[in-house]
């Protein structure tokens, strides 16, 4: 460097990092202002001399910091805080990438990766969870949705942004990690995990009489294979017997796009999926399906919470305004923006929102989420002893002596019943569980 400087400028020259800042500063400016010419875009108008003042300002600041500032401060580590100071001004979700976070979102997508299994974002300055994911360290140590993690190990996470709240957060398989966790009006108490391997299960699925039960925790590459897989299982269990399906995206915190426009397509016969809009006109898209339906028209309850969001959000959407399904639960997370990783020219990457989407009745649920036809809370139901009291329980009470009896002389319950939604502990379940019993006998 110190060669290239002694022959592209004279001795006599005296170079500073604010040189060279500006001569950097420069030459992106005439890229910038050739683009600004050569492609005009909204929002784009602003004068390059104005733009040119601010990058001066910035070159400023950096030489005052690298001169000035208490302790010495490597060039590098200043240009990448402030390109990630930039990128997370704009939004919670776009953000500088690091190798590290880029191989962690590459393994999230592939379905396994290391942590505590927690999908997080920022607000306020502390780390918000959007949710936990199923059987990982942070659902079994009771993380829910909505909580605020307000320190990691005695340390406050204020005046970190994401990726170094995250970096406290990761650490060698089995290690422990404690957070300090602010819930409602709660006081703030700490819990201890241990950090393991995250291996999704993107699918899983079970019967609760006739009716079937899948749940997504996570939209990966390993969903949509896992989706067809257990309906193929429930309808060889059940037969023409199968009555619907509860399909469970709470807790659910997105993943990719493509696998969400999958799992639609999967129950829809027609019509748009989902739409994008970018900045330009021209970055539309739009995503419809394709004729056939894996339950081919059986009725289907989606399940939704705060904690389902991103593509979550763009199937219950999907399901809702075409009617499709009935949608359960309590108003989803409201995260309505699509984010693409961009590999810049120093081969370093970013995850920048460079979109909308909208659900196919042109709505965007961006800070609003998903609003279900149904609003089941989450509630504990407990049964009171001694609150039911019949004919049966008279004494020298008449027995009906044309249904079965059993020991005690009593009407025996129905054999053939196959509602057993009194074993559901999930209050949430149970009801959507009901809503298609209901329908099988409403339908007969």
């Amino acid at each position: 460097m110190q060669k290239f400087l002694s022959k592209a400028f004279p001795a006599s020259w005296t170079i500073s990092w604010r040189h060279i800042c500006l001569g950097l500063i420069g030459l992106g400016l005439c890229a910038l202002a050739f683009g600004l010419a050569s492609t005009p875009s909204k929002g784009q108008s602003e004068d390059p001399k104005a733009i040119f003042a601010e990058l001066e300002r910035f070159g400023e600041v950096f030489e005052s910091i690298r001169y000035h500032y208490v302790e010495p401060v490597e060039a590098e580590a200043l240009v990448r805080a402030a390109i990630n100071g930039m990128l997370s001004a704009l939004d919670p979700h776009s953000n500088f990438l690091s190798p590290e976070d880029l191989d962690q979102i590459q393994e999230r997508t592939r379905g396994e990766f290391g942590g505590l299994g927690i999908e997080i974002t920022m607000e306020d300055g502390f780390i918000k969870v959007i949710a936990p994911i199923d059987d990982t360290p942070a659902a079994e140590a009771g993380i829910l949705s909505g909580d605020l993690i307000i320190g990691i190990d005695g340390e406050t996470v204020l005046g970190l942004d994401l990726n170094e709240a995250v970096a406290l957060m990761r650490g060698d398989i089995d290690s422990e990690v404690t957070v300090s966790v602010k819930r409602g009006e709660q006081p703030v108490f700490d819990i201890t995990l241990v950090r393991a391997v995250i291996k999704m299960r993107s699918v899983r699925h079970e019967s609760f009489g006739s009716v079937g039960y899948i749940r997504i925790t996570t939209f990966s590459a390993q969903t949509t294979p896992g989706l067809k897989k257990a309906v193929r299982e429930l309808k060889a269990e059940h037969g023409k017997n199968l009555t619907g399906l509860v399909l469970d995206l709470r807790n659910n915190p997105g993943g990719l796009l493509a696998e969400a426009i999958a799992v639609s397509d999967a129950f829809l016969e027609h019509g748009e999926i989902v739409s994008t809009r970018g900045r330009e006109p021209a970055s539309a898209a739009r995503f419809s399906a394709r004729r056939g339906d894996l339950l081919d028209g059986l009725p289907i309850v989606v399940l939704i919470n705060s904690g389902s969001a991103s593509a979550s959000e763009i199937v219950a959407g999907a399901f809702k305004d075409h009617g499709r399904a009935l949608i359960m639960g309590t108003r989803s997370f409201g995260k309505g923006s699509v984010q693409s990783i961009i590999t810049i020219r120093t081969n370093d990457t970013m995850r920048l929102t460079t979109a909308r989407y909208y659900t196919p009745s042109g709505l965007s649920i961006q800070g609003t989420g998903i609003t279900p036809d149904i609003v089941v809370e989450p509630a504990r139901v407990e049964g009171i002893d001694g609150g039911e009291f019949r004919e049966e329980d008279l004494r020298g009470a008449l027995v009906n002596g044309d249904a079965p009896n059993n020991a005690d002389g009593n009407t025996a319950p129905d054999e053939n019943t196959d509602d057993n939604t009194e074993a559901i502990q999930d209050y949430q379940l149970a009801r959507a569980v009901d809503v298609l019993n209901a329908w099988r006998i409403w339908g007969k």
